[in-house]
């Protein structure tokens, strides 16, 4: 009764959302702030007669300010549902294994080989250097159709400066599509959007879910030239014309309004984990140098899953991933203080 397609498809697996006990939730990069205020005051007056017609196909008037918050034009805005829908849209309309095989570091978002199971495309992946960072020249000189990366790199948190990114786009062949997935960019990375003026074959994706507070309302967006946003458009209305509701739509405008109340969150966010990883330091832990609102750490011999299942026992969930470079490692999401000052202090008493 199954395809021979489905039979081989492997799915992403999410992080934990445990239903059994109440958890200090620091495993899956949520905010641990509440959205704009604001959003509240637009709920509360909502018509609820709206509901009863079709959502803007288009998203006109949310693409226009997302187009004025980053110095682009309407044209070269695509917004979707949740930003692992707008990579699954590119990878759909940008990779094709006849020109050679899709790029992407060995650790970063598990989600890539998913994309590439479910569209057939064929993919290799760069090892990252002893130290975790990406070596960009590790993808030139080879037959491919494109390359991903996410910046900064999840889970290891560390960003490539932009120089690093200007230097592949500009020894990448120019028909080959060029993906920065920047999820946490805003936690102190820098961002590729200003040279996709300079890079047509530059696709910048970006999420409300992280530094906006909005997880809940899956919301994703794509920054890129005109042809390749109109690409994205042909593929979405040959899959569903309305996949972003009237309500996302509605509430993500009114979280642009509010650019001073995020940018206070983000450096709050910041200055926690600045805060965190000197804490983790002084107890003897290995932290690798984050720009994200998480951080990945290791305990000299005392294995990952060990620290994430007694971490688990004292009422707190991190995220463990079993690869053979990343097992020794945890990655802990930045909460409020409160939430990192009980973290450490657990720390402290078992290990």
């Amino acid at each position: 009764m199954l395809s021979d397609r489905m039979k081989r498809l492997v799915p992403y697996a999410p992080g934990e959302q445990p239903q059994d006990r109440k958890y200090l939730k620091l495993n899956t990069n949520e905010n641990p702030y509440p959205p704009s205020p604001r959003i509240k005051t637009f709920l509360d007056n909502f018509d609820i007669e709206q509901l009863r017609l079709y959502p803007d196909p288009l998203a006109e008037r949310l693409r226009e300010k997302l187009a004025l918050r980053y110095g682009l034009n309407k044209e070269q805005v695509f917004v979707s549902n949740g930003s692992d829908e707008a990579l699954s849209f590119c990878f759909y309309a940008f990779f094709d294994s006849q020109k050679g095989n899709l790029l992407f570091p060995q650790i970063t978002y598990s989600f890539f080989p998913v994309y590439c199971s479910f569209y057939n495309i064929a993919f290799e992946t760069i090892p990252l250097n002893e130290d975790f960072t990406i070596d960009v020249e590790k993808f030139m000189g080879k037959t491919a159709c494109g390359v991903v990366l996410v910046n900064p790199n999840a889970p290891t948190g560390i960003a490539l400066p932009l120089e690093k990114i200007s230097f592949l786009l500009a020894n990448c062949p120019r028909d080959n599509v060029v993906i920065i997935d920047e999820a946490y960019v805003d936690f102190g990375a820098q961002s590729a959007v200003g040279l996709i003026g300079q890079f047509p074959n530059l696709v910048v994706v970006r999420t409300f879910s992280k530094s906006m507070s909005l997880a809940g309302l899956r919301l994703g967006f794509v920054l890129a030239s005109d042809a390749l946003i109109s690409a994205l458009f042909t593929v979405k209305d040959s899959f569903n014309s309305y996949p972003v509701d009237m309500l996302s739509q509605m509430i993500a405008e009114v979280a642009l309004s509010d650019e001073s109340y995020y940018q206070a969150l983000q450096n709050e966010i910041i200055a926690v984990r600045e805060q965190f990883c000197a804490s983790l330091g002084a107890m003897g832990w290995s932290v690798l140098p984050s720009k994200a609102n998480f951080v990945f750490a290791c305990k000299g011999g005392v294995p990952g899953r060990t620290v994430y299942l007694e971490l688990k026992k004292r009422g707190i969930l991190v995220r463990h991933f079993d690869g053979e470079r990343t097992k020794d490692f945890v990655r802990i999401t930045i909460g409020k203080r409160e939430d990192m000052e009980r973290l450490t202090q657990e720390i402290r008493r078992a290990f």
